[in-house]
């Protein structure tokens, strides 16, 4: 196993639509070249004065890189059409699981397997046959059911919290009685404003005497603000609403392999295969470019 036979697998499998044959040993062989370059640049530097300036160790630094990058490109355009293939053969069409190494045959085997409990079973609800509660929590899907009602209930959560009068008002708790004036509080007969301390209270004193000032209410979000000031008032977005009304920097790319769905952080869903032309957002277009899953075309 050398550099030059990597890339030259990496090369027939971009030119193939099917999977190239590989031994059943390949990523295994690959491993075992990583290591023994890896060994043997360790040896280098320590006999080098400094390993940091030595070339020998520069070049088998770049090599082992290299070798690491193109076999996760190569496991990355077999893994698309491998799933291609499991489809079919889970539907009972030709496919074609030839020339598979030893990991790909594993997963080859338990994504046919997968995927044909899982059509048995929405075929069975179709049916109205009731699903076994134990295969139902066994089934990932089911777990995923549970986390989105976990999040429901955490949703629920903080806005309770965010808004505490409209969860008291609306939830209140049935061991608190109400608030009512007792005969030990107001025994004196006195007005609540004189049980406190502030001595009876009437029309004229009220008006004669000026009142001290006060603090501008806090603004929020259901009052109005006087037209002069809702000019001045920032703008605020829902903490559990994305904002999707921000700019975005985009780029336009020329898919390489089949990636599948993907979520924008436009908060779009957008879905990938080998050959489309599709404007990203430049978050994700970049990473999908730098792994050669993406051309850029701009």
């Amino acid at each position: 196993m050398n550099l030059d036979e990597l890339r030259s697998v990496q090369s027939t499998e971009r030119k193939k639509d099917s999977l190239q044959n590989l031994r059943p040993s390949f990523y295994q062989e690959v491993g075992e070249y990583i290591s023994d370059l890896e060994d043997e640049r360790d040896r280098i530097a320590e006999q080098a004065e400094d390993p940091f300036s030595s070339p020998e160790v520069g070049r088998l630094t770049d090599e082992i890189e290299t070798a690491k990058d193109v076999v996760e490109a190569v496991y990355e355009r077999r893994m698309g059409k491998l799933v291609k293939q499991a489809s079919l053969a889970a539907a009972g069409m030709p496919a074609n699981d030839e020339g598979l190494t030893a990991e790909e045959q594993d997963l080859f085997a338990d994504l046919v397997s997968r995927i044909e409990s899982n059509k048995s079973r929405v075929l069975d609800v179709l049916e109205g046959e009731l699903v076994d509660a134990e295969s139902t929590t066994d089934d990932p899907s089911s777990e995923m059911t549970q986390e989105s009602a976990a999040d429901i209930d955490s949703v629920a959560t903080s806005s309770a919290e965010a808004d505490p009068e409209s969860a008291t008002t609306s939830n209140p708790d049935p061991t608190s009685p109400p608030e009512e004036p007792t005969a030990e509080s107001n025994s004196d007969g006195l007005s609540p404003a004189a049980a406190m301390g502030g001595g009876p209270a009437s029309t004229d004193d009220r008006s004669s005497e000026p009142s001290e000032p006060q603090a501008p209410p806090e603004p929020t979000p259901s009052s109005e603000a006087p037209p002069g000031d809702r000019a001045t008032e920032p703008t605020t977005t829902p903490a559990d609403e994305p904002d999707t009304t921000g700019d975005v920097d985009r780029m336009t790319v020329k898919i390489t392999q089949d990636i599948g769905s993907i979520l924008g952080v436009d908060a779009r869903e957008y879905t990938l295969s080998a050959d489309d032309v599709v404007t990203l957002p430049e978050e994700n277009a970049t990473p999908l470019v730098e792994r050669e899953a993406a051309e850029r075309l701009e």
